[in-house]
């Protein structure tokens, strides 16, 4: 899995304060690990993996990703 320096660095910053995510940032870090949107029902985006049997509910709040 190769990540350009641009989403390590996003990945840091979400790291340390994850309450300050910005919705399109966890986004494309999920695309980046290779999860794709599955649904998307309300706020909630439903993403998924082919080989990770657990799915990954993102809310869109202002903006930002709900912690």
């Amino acid at each position: 899995m190769c990540m350009d320096m641009n989403k390590r660095k996003l990945l840091a910053r979400i790291a340390n304060n994850p309450k300050s995510a910005r919705f399109q940032g966890v986004v494309t870090l999920l695309t980046a690990f290779g999860f794709h949107l599955s649904r998307v029902k309300g706020s909630h985006h439903v993403f998924v993996h082919t080989q990770i049997p657990e799915l990954v509910n993102l809310q869109n709040v202002h903006g930002r990703a709900k912690a």
